[in-house]
């Protein structure tokens, strides 16, 4: 199991919910923290942390929509799991609709808890991963000349070699050698690849 830097953030006014969790937790090695409030846990938020939350749904204060709420005006991305009462699925759905990960109902069993935890730990490694590959994609188009740009656009755009040559007035071997060079900078060797950059680029324009 691999969670380097992640932990998992237990959030709960029940003291005996949140020291049932926080045995199971340390039992499997899972690093974790524990808050009792909303509160508490936003006064120590600061945008780098990493892994999952498991969150009541139900709190004084503020409760678990608001939380997640909260995140998401911050740009968080934080998978949450909603521990819910039974009176309280309508309110996990409407959490659900707003993109948490999954709610369980109390009382909780310790295998499904574990797994859906193992399950929002590897969603957010995915989102981290994602967000460093293309952060290392802009860094490396910011290396292109504006002729390797113009070159790698219509390239990645399904543009042939010939086509290129004759809407930028230069020789398809010009072509073919800035081509080279816009693959080495962004350190790819498939045509696949350099189309998935540009969707990207699109992506993040959009």
């Amino acid at each position: 199991m691999s969670n380097s830097e992640q932990k998992v953030f237990i959030i709960d006014d029940d003291d005996a919910v949140r020291d049932s969790m926080s045995m199971l937790l340390e039992t499997m090695g899972l690093p974790h923290q524990c808050y009792i409030s909303a509160d508490d846990f936003l006064d120590n938020y600061d945008g780098n942390q990493r892994g999952c939350l498991v969150l009541d749904i139900r709190m004084s204060g503020i409760n678990g929509l608001e939380l997640q709420q909260r995140l998401k005006d911050m740009n968080a991305f934080l998978p949450i799991i909603f521990i819910t009462g039974h009176g309280d699925v309508p309110m996990a759905v409407e959490a659900m609709r707003q993109g948490a990960m999954d709610f369980l109902r109390k009382p909780i069993r310790e295998q499904d808890l574990l797994e859906r935890i193992q399950e929002a730990l590897d969603y957010e490694k995915g989102i981290r991963d994602e967000l460093r590959e293309r952060e290392e994609s802009k860094r490396k188009l910011l290396t292109l000349t504006t002729r390797e740009r113009d070159i790698f656009e219509r390239v990645a755009d399904g543009h042939a070699n010939k086509v290129i040559a004759l809407e930028l007035g230069i020789s398809e071997r010009t072509v073919e050698v800035h081509r080279s060079q816009v693959m080495r900078k962004l350190e790819v060797r498939s045509l696949a690849q350099l189309v998935r950059i540009r969707l990207e680029m699109k992506n993040a324009i959009d």
